[in-house]
């Protein structure tokens, strides 16, 4: 759990809103009761106990905090350039052994403009520079006095990229790989290099030998094994093609980032089962594989029966706009449920996060979002964000202006 500061209190009643748990029926008037950061009880009846800490709802909706399933929040700065920007380790085109928390600067401006927008999780993910990029790390959008105390969660996924970005990269390198064709190979080879890096692992390990730890291969070994999800990078329908062979080859579990043309090919990724987080979707066309964005592909997508959430990749659309594209989303043919659940349970679910968030239920965190209205109406904000049940965000109506409890201020008591 997010740090807790002896301030901190023991028991939160989120009473009288339009409570919106999402993995189940909205309810009028609902409680949602916190205990120890741990949501204990959602529903009409709810008996509050003395002493708790109440937060009005009555006349707002009141939601999971939501989860960005693929942002760049503390590795890419704001306002900052070259200095604040540790997306890609493009100094070789398999970097597994890489990790996003090792560059997360705890005090981005990103992280504050998420709370703003409601986003309470978020997965921090490298760039897409390399074939191989790294491993990711799902954390809390505030709280705690260093960046571990935010982490939901640091067996993720492993970040992966085709199309444009590695072949440009590396072409102008003039080294491998310069084509479709050579990233794809990195990748091949670096899994069939893990599966004998893994036998020869169990080996050793059988006869009681030494054997020399190989940290990329250990984390490929990971994906092999199910523990991280295969993050993959891909814009064109042909490169989702490429990604859905490799992941047979390999039988590793592959979820698709961006997506822009999985509408082409949505009925096989419905048949596998692949999800897709899709978006960034406020963007210009910027470069040949997005020639077909458009916010429509997203409602074809679901149509056809593929699991959906949705990303900001922010900074490249600044993540407090997270909700704004759910809401463009249902105007193009998104259903509702289906765009509350690509923000909250989808993500969560597809990243394994789901024992920890994306839903107001029993034994889930504390993570609690007060809105002003229906947070898919652009008109709506975030009055009242809390994180493991402490509160971390308010809106000032008066000022016309968010407050951020600073970690200055928590950590004082």
């Amino acid at each position: 759990m997010t740090y807790r500061p002896a301030s901190a209190p023991s028991v939160v009643a989120v009473t009288g809103g339009y409570v919106v748990p999402v993995s189940a029926p909205p309810i009028e008037g609902g409680t949602v009761l916190i205990e120890d950061g741990r949501i204990t009880a959602v529903g009409a009846d709810v008996v509050v106990p003395a002493g708790a800490h109440v937060i009005d709802a009555t006349g707002r909706w009141v939601l999971p905090g939501f989860v960005e399933a693929h942002g760049h929040v503390g590795i890419h700065e704001e306002g900052v350039g070259f200095e604040g920007n540790d997306t890609n380790e493009m100094t070789g085109p398999n970097m597994a052994a890489v990790r996003a928390i090792d560059a997360i600067d705890i005090d981005d401006e990103g992280f504050r403009d998420a709370l703003s927008g409601g986003v309470t999780s978020i997965v921090v993910k490298p760039g897409s520079g390399n074939p191989i990029g790294g491993q990711s790390v799902a954390l809390k959008a505030w709280g705690g006095r260093t960046i571990d105390e935010q982490v939901i969660s640091d067996a993720v996924s492993v970040k992966s990229a085709l199309g444009e970005n590695p072949k440009r990269v590396y072409a102008e390198k003039k080294q491998l790989p310069s084509t479709r064709l050579g990233t794809a190979l990195v990748i091949r080879d670096a899994f069939t290099r893990a599966q004998d890096y893994r036998a020869a692992r169990a080996a050793a390990s059988q006869k009681g030998e030494p054997f020399a730890v190989d940290l990329g291969l250990e984390t490929l070994a990971r994906v092999l094994d199910g523990e991280l999800v295969w993050d993959q990078h891909t814009h064109r329908h042909d490169d989702i093609a490429t990604a859905l062979r490799l992941a047979d080859e390999f039988g590793y579990r592959l979820v698709v980032n961006h997506g822009t043309e999985a509408h082409k090919i949505a009925d096989v990724l419905a048949e596998r089962d692949v999800p897709v987080i899709f978006g960034p979707m406020l963007t210009s066309r910027s470069k040949v594989e997005l020639r077909d964005r458009a916010i429509v592909n997203l409602a074809t997508i679901a149509a056809a029966g593929v699991r959906v959430a949705i990303t900001t990749d922010h900074p490249v659309v600044p993540i407090n706009l997270l909700v704004l594209q759910a809401a463009l989303a249902v105007r193009d043919g998104l259903p509702r449920q289906t765009a509350l659940e690509a923000l909250t349970v989808n993500p969560a679910s597809f990243l394994g996060l789901d024992g920890r968030v994306g839903a107001l239920a029993p034994g889930l965190d504390g993570d609690v979002v007060v809105w002003s209205g229906d947070p898919l109406d652009v008109a709506s904000r975030a009055e009242h964000v809390l994180i493991d049940g402490m509160s971390v965000y308010t809106w000032d109506a008066q000022a016309h202006q968010g407050r951020v409890v600073e970690r200055s201020a928590r950590f004082e008591a």
